[in-house]
């Protein structure tokens, strides 16, 4: 089966990843270089506090338990959407900017919190996020605390209580500063490969007389001396017969 034109083959993908060596560490060590300053200069680390909430409604009858429990369990998709509604951020967002001078609005603090509840699990966890880790707690607590009195006279239920207090975690949890720079190395080793073979792709140029013979199939009939005026080196340009014509070809140049 004959190769089409614009036949590759992996060896010379290997050769020309080879020639261009230099160049594509060059690009992955500028992209590694790139994604450190994006990082450690114009990124602001983000710290996170979570709170958990349990909801479970107390009952002294043992038969209704279960049924109890499922009414909890289903009032879990109520309370988390509840949760994020301006009924109780709005007092959250009063407390936080008298307390930690809070600068956001309301629509910065919604996408602050993120609300998580494990599959048939009764606990509530609301995690805040913040560039002060001691202010993440304290929102953190705050969204608790609003939460467990608004819910009270909102659903004429008293089943939330809060059975794991914010604490302030001083780990960041972004930017992710390992990934980040492994990221931008392979983005600037993969910028290198990329360069690497649109130069050579795009190069029509003749690199040697096998290329003649072997992969365009035509016949050498012998070479042409030319000494360069400036660099006093001699350069040779291949004659092959192509058909009933000779074809000069002076396109690349060698010492």
């Amino acid at each position: 089966m004959k190769k089409p034109d614009n036949f590759i083959s992996l060896l010379q993908y290997m050769g020309i990843l080879k020639k261009h060596l230099a160049m594509i560490i060059t690009c992955t060590f500028l992209g590694g270089i790139i994604a450190t300053i994006v990082t450690f200069v114009f990124m602001t680390p983000k710290y996170s506090s979570t709170v958990d909430l349990l909801v479970n409604q107390k009952t002294n009858d043992a038969a209704a338990q279960f049924n109890v429990q499922q009414a909890d369990l289903q009032a879990i998709r109520t309370y988390k959407d509840v949760l994020t509604k301006g009924v109780i951020l709005n007092d959250v967002l009063k407390e936080a900017k008298k307390k930690d001078n809070y600068k956001g609005n309301i629509e910065q603090l919604k996408n602050d919190i993120s609300i998580s509840n494990e599959n048939n699990s009764q606990v509530i966890s609301v995690t805040v996020e913040n560039t002060n880790p001691y202010v993440a707690a304290d929102i953190a607590n705050m969204v608790g605390d609003v939460f467990t009195e608004k819910i009270k006279k909102i659903m004429q239920v008293n089943n939330v209580t809060i059975v794991n207090k914010a604490t302030p975690v001083l780990k960041p949890v972004s930017p992710r500063k390992k990934l980040n720079l492994a990221l931008g190395a392979l983005i600037g080793l993969m910028v290198g490969v990329m360069i690497a073979l649109l130069k050579e792709l795009g190069n029509t140029k003749i690199d040697s007389e096998e290329f003649l013979t072997d992969e365009l199939g035509l016949t050498v009939l012998g070479k042409v001396y030319h000494l360069d005026s400036r660099s006093k080196k001699y350069r040779i340009a291949n004659v092959a017969l192509i058909g009933e014509n000779l074809d000069t070809n002076l396109k690349r140049k060698r010492v």
